[in-house]
């Protein structure tokens, strides 16, 4: 399927490049990709998009170009597995430094959520808080 919507320049991948080595420290590998996404909630019809995918943190992201030479708008999402995907919240960005920027601090700040709950933060052993007796819920009437 041919696309309308340009390729990233050169400026662009430096500009996204540039931002992934500061936040890691180190160059991060960044491919090309190209994604077919609804532009229109009203449409039915996909639209062929050009896409920047990078790997880091655990997490899969991608950012899409979605508009014309003269109008250029990207959206952006990170996933870790298929079924878990995120946004930033915003449905697309006129700035490709502000959504690679957002996408990141989204990025970072789900990351840090997970780990705190995974280190049992926010859960609680009933087993020791109980020593070792069945922990039974309180009854609802």
């Amino acid at each position: 399927m041919s696309s309308s919507i340009p390729d990233f320049t050169a400026s662009e991948r430096r500009l996204v490049s540039q931002t992934l080595q500061e936040r890691h420290g180190q160059p991060v590998p960044v491919e090309s990709a190209e994604v077919e996404l609804l532009l229109d909630t009203l449409d039915s019809v996909t639209t062929a998009c050009p896409s920047l995918t990078w790997v880091a943190d655990g997490a899969n992201f991608v950012i899409s170009k979605t508009g014309d030479k003269h109008h250029s708008r990207f959206r952006c999402q990170f996933y870790y597995i298929e079924a878990e995907q995120f946004g930033t919240g915003k449905d697309d960005y006129g700035s490709l430094g502000d959504c690679v920027i957002t996408l990141l601090q989204v990025q970072s700040d789900h990351e840090r959520k997970r780990k705190s709950v995974r280190s049992g933060m926010n859960a609680v052993d009933f087993g020791k808080a109980n020593d070792g007796e069945e922990y039974y819920p309180p009854i609802i009437i």
